[in-house]
């Protein structure tokens, strides 16, 4: 249906979703895409029609080409060229009459110049010429060949004429350079309009109470993907193990999001951020889906090296936007992953260029976090491996208010995430008599390396032709994780 990428996404709930919706079809005028989309989309489309029409209509289609033998055998010999027009001094277009020259109506011979001989004559044949001098040498040789009097030579004239189609094709290749110009301008510029494509797409499927679609679009200058909340496919907290403290500092944003009165009765405020710390695997990112699937407001989520372009201003461009988007649609959750990638602390990792940009983007990010122009009802999560290279700007509170910590499960925290995995296997027993053996026999693995063993025990067992998985298959995939495929021999 659509690219599955977790690079970035929004989560809108139902509610939104329809008053969106609702809206986006009292604006619009019934199409199928907004207005300044139905001007823009058929302008390739018109330019590749009127090429195609313009060759088929423009072109020689009844005239056939022959050679100046053919010319001069079959038609000049028995006298049926009644007149040779040269166009462009590059092709002879051959007129012939329906009868000889030595034959006429009245037994006569006829005048170069009558009338009736001038309105029978029909363009038939063409072919193409050297140049002028030669074929006019060559043609007054092959009629003084033939014994044809001076008089009664064929007359020939010169005419300049303009081919359509041959004038657009030769023009194609610049039209098309800047037409992908255009196109790429327009991208970078990005805009909102597809945002309403989707939502009008989305009105013929039926609202449940948890339905999901998602789509990708582009939203101020953003890609971003539209969940509609939520199923099966959206991560839930009971989706998540081993990180159980996590969970329950995490869930104080859900709450808050959810209930905010209770809160600012008592005079409290919600922090604007947290950071996720933690080695790689241990699962933030699917934290952060999970707080999406569970808060039911918007949630925004961006990577990080999406702000990094080629173009000087494009990463704080993006910034803006992506926190503009947020406060319309406040209460409302921005997800950054790997914030690294822009975080790290200022004058550090080079001298100029690229690294003038990234700190740009920086800039922008502390202001919009924590500026004169911010407004209450975002918050801001964002998942780091390395907080040491973070700015400590970027860390203050007010900023980032709470890190929040993810280590490597313990065992029990291993055994709670093979349950959650061997849930989706074929097993030779239950789940539960595979677990807690499991995850005594993997020390210091992460959620990402559990769920690679689950994964490299189904393939053992597949590439045995086995019907089930069996404890043997989990200890060869261990085996398998830790030091790779087995070598028999290391005698060499």
């Amino acid at each position: 249906m659509t690219n599955w990428s977790h690079s970035s996404f929004v989560c809108f709930s139902t509610n939104d979703f329809i008053q969106r919706v609702e809206e986006s079809n009292a604006e619009d005028d019934g199409g199928f895409f907004p207005k300044q989309f139905q001007f823009q989309i058929p302008i390739p489309m018109l330019v590749i029609g009127l090429l195609l029409f313009s060759s088929l209509s423009f072109g020689p289609r009844e005239q056939k080409q022959i050679s100046f033998q053919e010319f001069k055998n079959k038609l000049l010999e028995p006298g049926l060229v009644d007149h040779i027009v040269i166009s462009n001094k590059s092709v002879a277009k051959v007129y012939v009459r329906n009868t000889p020259r030595n034959q006429s109506t009245d037994g006569s011979m006829e005048g170069i110049d009558s009338p009736a001989k001038v309105n029978t004559s029909q363009y038939k044949y063409y072919f193409n010429i050297g140049s002028v001098e030669s074929f006019e040498e060559k043609l007054e040789e092959a009629q003084e060949a033939l014994g044809i009097d001076s008089h009664d030579y064929v007359p020939v004239t010169y005419a300049s004429e303009m081919v359509w189609y041959q004038e657009i094709m030769r023009f194609a290749p610049t039209l098309l350079l800047l037409g992908s110009l255009w196109y790429m301008s327009r991208r970078m510029q990005g805009g909102l309009g597809l945002a309403v494509v989707v939502e009008k797409v989305l009105v013929g499927y039926s609202i449940l109470e948890k339905p999901i679609l998602i789509k990708s679009i582009r939203m101020q200058k953003i890609s971003l993907k539209l969940i509609i909340q939520l199923s099966c496919y959206v991560v839930f907290f009971n989706d998540v193990a081993g990180c159980d403290e996590a969970k329950q500092e995490i869930m104080e944003f859900v709450h808050f999001l959810k209930n905010p009165k209770k809160y600012e009765e008592l005079g409290a405020k919600i922090p604007k951020g947290a950071l996720l710390v933690g080695p790689p695997g241990t699962g933030k990112t699917l934290l952060a889906k999970a707080t999406a699937g569970e808060s039911g407001v918007p949630f925004l989520s961006i990577s990080g090296s999406d702000f990094m372009e080629m173009f000087v201003g494009v990463g704080p461009s993006r910034v803006r936007n992506l926190f503009q988007e947020a406060r319309q649609c406040a209460p409302s959750i921005i997800f950054i992953d790997e914030i690294d990638a822009i975080g790290r602390a200022r004058g550090r990792g080079g001298f100029s260029g690229s690294n003038d940009e990234r700190e740009s983007t920086l800039n922008q990010l502390l202001v919009e976090m924590d500026g004169f122009g911010t407004t209450a009802g975002v918050v801001v999560l964002a998942g780091t491996n390395r907080p040491d290279i973070l700015d400590k700007a970027l860390l203050r509170p007010g900023r980032f208010d709470r890190q929040i910590s993810i280590d490597k499960p313990d065992i029990r925290g291993r055994e709670q995430i093979f349950q959650i995995y061997l849930k989706k296997l074929k097993l030779d027993n239950e789940p539960s008599y595979f677990s807690q053996r499991l995850a005594a026999l993997t020390p210091g693995f992460a959620g990402a390396d559990i769920a690679n063993v689950c994964n490299e025990a189904a393939l053992i067992a597949a590439r045995g032709e086995k019907t089930k998985i069996t404890m043997e298959h989990f200890e060869g995939a261990i085996d398998r994780v830790i030091g790779g495929l087995e070598k028999k021999n290391k005698v060499t």
